[in-house]
């Protein structure tokens, strides 16, 4: 599976030693990475369809100072979708408000009709960039209804039921961030962290070796502005369990790359 590693925090920090910690981990991860980074409201998105620990660019930017309130980080093994640029998490949206949509996803969507449409839309061949279409034409659904942006608390409950609604019988470990508020969900079990405390708040997949990590609040979406935990949702309960059809299935789509 891929793996995911995300900041949220009041405050710009160093994050050097993370992230190459962080990308050593491509070794069992070797399809792709990606970095975003957030500075005044613009997005800087860098990615390659290689791995990372092999990548030429990747350690040039590791040996410059990186710091930043704001940050997310991808590992790719390919399960769904080719080896290339447009498969490359993290994905970019903007929705008709104009709020920039940056998500990536660690899982698989195996029944969730509603994102059908979107393989039609997309740029690569994920059913993690279907996801992200889909949360922003519901956004932009919502927002055409009442005729002016979404609030925060109001983006939250939209994505609160989207989520736990699409949770159903798929493996969706995702870290999405709208701008403000950085979301993070799991519904697979010991397989997402986060680290918080002093304003700042770290997720990652595996726990890294700086910083006390904890399982997050399981099968529930929260949200979190400036390091702090703004929103949480109640537990939906759609834990997802691997089993012999979903092996099967990705056992197939994984030949067939």
């Amino acid at each position: 599976m891929c793996e995911l590693f995300g900041i949220s925090s009041a405050r710009k920090i160093p994050v050097n030693d993370l992230l190459r910690e962080f990308f050593s981990h491509s070794v069992r991860h070797p399809n792709g990475w990606g970095l975003a980074t957030f500075h005044h409201g613009a997005v800087s998105l860098e990615k390659e369809p290689m791995q990372a620990s092999k990548s030429i660019y990747l350690k040039e930017r590791l040996r410059h100072k990186i710091s930043a309130e704001v940050l997310m980080a991808h590992i790719r093994f390919a399960t769904i979708g080719n080896t290339e640029y447009d498969n490359c998490h993290p994905f970019l949206e903007r929705d008709d408000s104009g709020r920039c949509w940056v998500l990536m996803h660690n899982g698989t969507i195996f029944d969730y009709p509603a994102l059908t449409p979107y393989q039609y839309q997309q740029e690569g061949g994920t059913d993690s960039e279907r996801i992200l279409l889909f949360l922003v034409d519901q956004i932009n659904r919502r927002q055409a209804e009442l005729g002016r942006p979404l609030d925060a608390a109001e983006r939250f409950d939209l994505l609160d039921r989207l989520i736990a609604d699409m949770a159903q019988g798929n493996k969706l470990n995702l870290i999405l961030y709208d701008g403000e508020l950085m979301y993070v969900h799991t519904n697979y079990a010991n397989s997402l962290y986060a680290c918080e405390g002093g304003s700042i708040a770290a997720f990652c997949t595996v726990p890294l070796e700086e910083g006390c990590w904890n399982p997050l609040p399981f099968t529930a979406l929260c949200a979190y502005r400036n390091g702090k935990r703004v929103f949480q949702g109640q537990p939906h309960g759609h834990e997802y369990v691997d089993n012999e059809k979903n092996m099967r299935y990705l056992f197939a789509a994984f030949s067939n790359l």
